[in-house]
């Protein structure tokens, strides 16, 4: 049944293996809304085992959208899934559904709430300057952008760099173009509910391995095997896994090395994105 707001936005995040799926398709079906996706590795066609992209019956439930829908042999930017994404929005709108967004890819619910600055090109001259420059660069910045210098880091020499390259390039403090992009933002003017599943960090250690297993079982192997030749600097080719699995079917490890070194990567994963969204996730509401 679809909702009498078309104008709501539900927003699910958490780390990998935190059950983000199950609760958007649970709060989907209960509320009359359409699931989108915010992971930047379930939008590539060749990665249904490895990415855990929903299943075709879970997919067959609610309207899904935004999965597995580009192929991995190009780069897909946080740029191209925010244009996508705010069609997908205004299609669940526009047939009276509440858009469910889930996934872990933090840039992309920021980039839906925050927008995407538009920051005119930086002349390469003011680059160089800046990025050769030996001095205080905390204290240049202050000079022409006091409110940007007192919210950075001291150490954080790239930031410092960019603030202070955006300001003698435009005229114009980073954050006018940061609040520009915000004003234009694809939930801007939206009434957004958020939230972030929280587990315990062992748990999602376990849940991950289990679910690594169980990848395995349902033919992971077989659907790296195509990829084989692939550049691998692609995004796709970095999935977990997929490197791993590779290493296994050029010979260069055994099974049992590539599938222990892929659950490795994923605690290494887990912990970064936990790291990411507790510096993040203030106006989130948890534990869910």
């Amino acid at each position: 049944m679809a909702t009498s707001s078309p104008r709501r936005a539900l927003l699910i995040a958490g780390p990998t293996a935190s059950g983000k799926s199950a609760l958007a398709l649970k709060l989907a079906h209960e509320r009359g809304g359409a699931i989108v996706n915010a992971d930047a590795l379930q939008v590539y066609g060749e990665l249904r085992i490895l990415s855990a992209r929903p299943s075709v019956v879970e997919e067959a439930m609610v309207p899904h959208r935004l999965y597995g829908h580009v192929s991995g042999r190009e780069a897909y930017s946080v740029g191209r899934w925010l244009a996508d994404a705010r069609r997908a929005l205004k299609e669940a709108w526009g047939a009276g559904l509440v858009p469910v967004i889930t996934g872990g890819t933090g840039l992309y619910f920021r980039a839906l709430e925050e927008g995407l600055a538009e920051v005119p090109p930086v002349a390469s001259e003011v680059r160089e300057k800046w990025r050769n420059f030996a001095g205080d660069l905390q204290a240049e910045l202050a000079r022409r952008d006091r409110h940007a210098a007192g919210l950075l880091n001291p150490n954080d020499r790239q930031r410092l760099i960019r603030a202070l390259e955006v300001v003698e390039s435009t005229g114009r403090p980073l954050s006018h173009w940061q609040q520009e992009a915000r004003s234009a933002a694809a939930l801007a003017g939206i009434a957004v509910e958020r939230r972030f599943i929280d587990v315990a960090r062992e748990e999602l250690y376990a849940r991950a391995e289990a679910r690594f297993d169980a990848m395995m079982a349902a033919g992971a192997i077989e659907e790296v095997r195509p990829l084989m030749g692939l550049d691998p600097a692609l995004p796709m080719m970095k999935a977990i896994g997929v490197p791993e699995l590779s290493a296994h079917l050029r010979g260069e490890t055994s099974l049992a090395e590539a599938v222990a070194k892929a659950k490795t990567a994923t605690r290494h994963y887990i912990k970064r994105q936990l790291t990411w969204w507790r510096g993040q996730m203030g106006h989130w509401s948890r534990p869910c």
